[in-house]
């Protein structure tokens, strides 16, 4: 049995469907939402894994059920760009981990396949905020700017989809949103179909923005603008893709959005660094029990209530 394993965002639907348009595959499926990262521990109660390919989720957070595969000699691919930990060192795996802050998993994985489906790594790219290197690819590979226009919001609202603190919040299940979007080698296609998925995500996203438009921060100054949000599905959906919004508005500020958990106990936490220094987000949410992330982009999955306060003076004292 195999087994594809994936963050449920648009970096790693689209790192799958790049691997699967090239090498067809037939696969049992594991994915989430996009803060549901402790994955690989279904590989191992399932059982009956032969190998797996397991696509942006962070090594660190998985290292326990990664080495128990290892161990009862299951092949495993791994490629990444969040924390990774110590690699193991075994012949059965092979790890493809990059943490530079410019790079995500959709476009290691582009590099490794040699570039075929260029438009999806693109997609991508945007999707995960890294808009000066897709900016970049779309020069370098002559695409107009109709349709790089076009590549930009769909990876954004991919991307919008997979926030969540359950598939009960998404629009759509990212397992499903995966195999509808498998069926378009050249994403462009999406835009000529009134009826693909695209149109139902703008409608959704376009929805929830529209609650947006009357927030105002509890903080701003010069190192940082950070927001709070309610406790309702439309925050817990719009949370991650507003951050990075906030984040191109103003390069030079480190962001935050806290958004109310159902317990109203905690808040579920995005974290942005600055465009123009892309560090630091990880190391700061990392500090705090439910942390993690990469460089760019990390978060806090529950930062309880009476911890917003350190919070925040963590985060305005790292980028002071």
């Amino acid at each position: 049995m195999h087994y594809d394993v994936f963050n449920g965002d648009a970096d790693g639907i689209i790192a799958l469907i790049q691997m699967r348009l090239h090498t067809p595959k037939a696969s049992t499926l594991i994915t989430g939402v996009k803060r549901d990262i402790k994955l690989l521990e279904q590989v191992v109660a399932a059982g009956d894994a032969a190998s797996v390919t397991v696509l942006d989720i962070s090594m660190e957070k998985n290292a326990a059920a990664l080495e128990q595969l290892l161990t009862i000699g299951v092949e495993v691919f791994y490629c990444d760009h969040h924390r990774s930990g110590e690699i193991p060192s075994s012949a059965k795996l092979k790890a493809l981990i990059d943490l530079d802050a410019q790079v995500c998993t959709s476009l290691l994985i582009s590099e490794y396949l040699g570039n075929p489906y260029i438009h999806w790594a693109i997609t991508a790219a945007f999707g995960d905020n890294l808009h000066a290197k897709a900016q970049q690819l779309v020069i370098e590979h002559g695409i107009s700017e109709a349709d790089s226009a076009f590549l930009k919001e769909l990876g954004t609202l991919i991307n919008y989809n997979g926030y969540g603190n359950s598939l009960g919040d998404l629009h759509i299940a990212p397992r499903d949103l995966y195999q509808q979007l498998l069926a378009f080698p050249n994403p462009l296609a999406l835009r000529d179909d009134p009826n693909s998925v695209f149109y139902q995500l703008k409608a959704g996203y376009d929805k929830d923005y529209a609650f947006v438009t009357a927030l105002e921060p509890i903080q701003n100054d010069s190192v940082c603008r950070i927001f709070e949000l309610p406790c309702e599905a439309w925050a817990r959906r719009i949370s991650g893709v507003f951050g990075n919004e906030l984040a191109n508005q103003a390069p030079d500020q480190a962001h935050a959005v806290l958004t109310l958990n159902a317990s109203k106990t905690d808040y579920l936490v995005s974290v942005r660094a600055p465009i123009n220094n892309r560090l630091g987000a990880d190391e700061i949410c990392s500090q705090f029990a439910t942390g993690g992330g990469r460089k760019a982009a990390a978060g806090i999955n529950a930062l309880a209530l009476e911890q917003k306060q350190q919070f925040i003076q963590t985060l305005h004292r790292f980028y002071s």
